[in-house]
Parts: structure tokens; sequence; C-alpha cells
């Protein structure tokens, strides 16, 4: 069998979830009369405080439409040097919304109110207007590492102070809560928005859900039909995510469990000079300088081990609920050969 870690994006519908998918009420999303989209949207933005939802197509077109209605041309986005929203999602930032971006460089990917706070920009003609700061939670490019909610309060805090908005890349978002136990209402209270994937550990086929106020996603729904994101009858793949939210949300510590098992497995490789904490589901560790992460994926991946080169000698797994513990037993024989 082949063992699939390259990313959480892989997993497929449970026989119980396409039954939800098969069974769905559904209509013509453009119209707002998808009636199972709709109790996405609703359930989703209920469960995190906010008073309305929009249902994407993925993580990078919440988090780009969020942007987009935040800022205005010529605006800045403060971010961290690891954010998705600024590495993995096309130049959207420049692109579509015509802003700048302020890269600092936290922990691991997380900042610091401290940091937001020296970095934002006096009112002064030479520099672009400091409008937003977006924050990824958990950060992939950090190795899965996690906020703690008190130090997202003392970002909000300078947010509001400076008249800024706070967006956050939620794209594993309840990897962390389950984590923290931190309850998702006051991740509600924080944020102005928040894009939730359902794609990735949650284990629907496609799909993100941005969070915000009634007038917020009124104007995220403009772009996202300008941005030809207008779906028809998407309540098939919104019934997954009502399903996801109801059954594979605790279970994401068993994925959890299994990449900490991972990365005591690759503490015995002699070629791994480093491993990040495994805080989360991902697992990234780093070669030795004589071995190029590309050369070293292709070496595993003739065991039957799939993973992704992360940077030249970096190289990233990820677990999901594809990867059983079955999978789990396999990858230490095949690691150990």
């Amino acid at each position: 069998m082949t063992i699939e870690l390259r990313s959480d994006t892989f997993t497929k519908p449970s026989k119980a979830m396409l039954e939800a998918m098969f069974s769905a009420e559904v209509g013509d999303d453009v119209f707002e009369e998808d009636y199972t989209v709709k109790a996405l949207e609703e359930k989703t933005a209920k469960m995190f405080g906010y008073e309305a939802g929009l249902f994407c197509t993925s993580g990078t077109m919440t988090n780009q439409i969020a942007i987009n209605v935040h800022v205005n041309q010529g605006d800045e986005v403060i971010c961290d040097a690891l954010s998705h929203v600024y590495l993995y999602e096309g130049g959207g930032i420049a692109a579509n919304s015509s802003a700048s971006v302020n890269l600092l460089h936290g922990n691991r990917g997380r900042l610091t109110a401290e940091q937001i706070s020296e970095a934002i920009h006096d009112d002064n003609v030479h520099h672009p207007v400091s409008r937003l700061v977006s924050l990824e939670n958990t950060v992939n490019k950090g190795g899965g590492c996690y906020y703690q909610l008190s130090e997202i309060q003392k970002i909000k805090q300078v947010c509001q102070e400076k008249n800024m908005a706070l967006h956050l890349d939620g794209a594993r978002l309840f990897n962390a809560l389950v984590e923290t136990n931190d309850a998702p209402l006051e991740y509600g209270k924080a944020f102005d928005s928040i894009s939730i994937c359902l794609s990735k550990g949650l284990g629907i086929p496609v799909g993100s859900v941005l969070l915000g106020t009634t007038d917020f996603i009124k104007k995220a729904r403009r772009v996202r039909k300008r941005w030809g994101g207008g779906w028809r009858q998407a309540g098939y793949l919104a019934a997954a995510g009502i399903y996801a939210l109801d059954n594979n949300i605790e279970r994401l510590k068993d994925d959890h469990a299994r990449a900490r098992e991972i990365g005591k497995i690759m503490e015995g490789i002699s070629e791994v000079e480093e491993i990040y904490p495994v805080d989360t589901n991902i697992v990234i560790f780093r070669l030795n300088n004589k071995i190029l992460a590309s050369d070293y994926v292709r070496k595993i991946e003739e065991k039957g081990i799939k993973a992704s080169p992360f940077g030249k000698h970096l190289v990233r797994f990820v677990t999901h609920l594809d990867f059983t513990d079955e999978h789990l037993g396999a990858f230490r024989e095949r690691m150990a050969m």
C-alpha cells in the first residue's frame, strides 16, 4: 500500500459522508437558494459567533476575498514571512487587491502584538496605510504550530487601537482548537474575519467558509461572483462540510498522535539533522546539508512513502484521517529498511 503523507488534502469522503452528500437538498447558490449551502454557512457562523458565512471553493479564495474586502488599493497587509497568504496564493494580495505587504519574522510564523505594533506605519504620505493584519493558525510552514489565544487577544487590541482589521487564515484552525481547547466563540470575538478550510483535516472533497458580519459577507459575495466563484448546486459539497463539522473535529487528535509518532521515528534516521516540534498533524524535518529534499523524497517514494519537499533541505509529512495505525506501522517498518 502507498503511504500518503504529502498533505491532508488527499483525504477522500467516507461512506457516511458520501451518503450525506447524495441525500442533500440543493438549489442554486448564486440565487442564494441552495438550502444545504445556507445551512453550512449558518452552522459555521453560529459556531464562531459571526452573523454570516460564505461557502467558497478553497481557502485561497476565502483568504483573498477577505483581503480584497478589508483593504483599499495601495493599502498594506501585515503578515508573517511564512504566511500562506503571501507564499502560496499566487501573488494574490498584489494581483487581486493591489495592496502592499509588510513581512514580519515571528516565531515559526507566529507574530506578537509587540511586533505588529512596531510595524504599523504612522500617517505619512510616503507610506502605505497599514490596514490589515493577517494571522495563520496553525502555521503550515512553522510545522503546524499554533497561537495562544491570549496573544491573539493582545493583537486584537493593537488592531482596534490603530483602526485596523484582523483576519485569520484558519486553514487548520480546528487542529489548533483540539489542542488548546479554546472556544470557537472566543476566536469570533477576536477576528474581523476568519477563513475556515473544510477540505484538509476535516476531510471534505472541496470547500472553505469565510466568516464575518452580514455587511462584510455581502461585499465578499460580490467579490466571489466577480472572480467567477459563484456556483450552483454546491449543496452536495456543503453537505459534506456539515457532516465533517459534526463528526470529524475531535478525531483530529488521532492525527496529532500519529504525527508525534512519526517525529519519534524520524529521530532515529541518520539523514535527519533537525525535527521541528510536532504540535499538531505536520512533521517538518531538516536533512543534513549534503542531502537535497527532492532527492530524499524520491528515495522514500521508492519505499511507497509520499512526502513533500518543503525547502532545499526540508521535508514535510502531514497526517490525516486516511492515515491509520496500519499505515503508521507500515511507515515504521519501511523507514527502518
